[in-house]
C-alpha cells in the first residue's frame, strides 16, 4: 500500500531521514491516501509553488503507522468517522528506503492542484 506526503522541495534531502515539522509539534507526520492528496493540497497548499509529493510505501517504514482522524480544528470526535475517512500518521522520522519516488508537485495557473501523471 501506498501513502503520500507533501513537502517543501527545500526540506527533503534523499537519502536522509525525514522529520516534518509536525513531527515535534504534533508527534507525527502527516500523510494522505492518494484520494485524500488533492483534498489536502487544496485546503492547505493551494497557490504554493515548490512542492514536491512523496510516494511511500508503508510496509518499508520503520515508525509506527497510525490510522486516525483528521487534526484540524473543524475535523470530528475522534471515533465518529468511517474507515475510508482515516488519515495516516507516521510516529517517526520518514526513513527514506520507504519513499518510492518523489513527483513535482506544483498547482496550476489558478492556484488549484491536479494530481502528478502517472498517479
Amino acid at each position: 500500500m501506498k501513502i503520500y506526503h507533501i513537502v517543501a522541495a527545500n526540506d527533503w534531502h534523499p537519502g536522509q531521514p525525514y522529520r516534518a515539522a509536525s513531527l515535534v509539534s504534533e508527534g507525527f507526520i502527516h500523510f494522505s491516501r492518494l484520494d485524500q492528496v488533492l483534498g489536502v493540497a487544496n485546503a492547505f497548499y493551494a497557490g504554493q509553488r515548490g512542492l514536491l509529493l512523496l510516494e511511500v510505501d508503508v510496509e518499508c517504514l520503520t515508525a509506527e503507522l497510525r490510522w486516525e482522524a483528521p487534526v484540524h480544528p473543524a475535523a470530528p470526535a475522534p471515533g465518529t468517522l468511517p474507515p475510508e475517512s482515516l488519515f495516516p500518521h507516521l510516529y517517526g522520522p520518514l526513513n527514506p528506503e520507504a519513499v518510492l519516488a518523489t513527483h513535482p508537485f506544483e498547482p496550476g495557473e489558478d492556484g488549484v492542484f491536479t494530481l502528478p501523471d502517472g498517479l
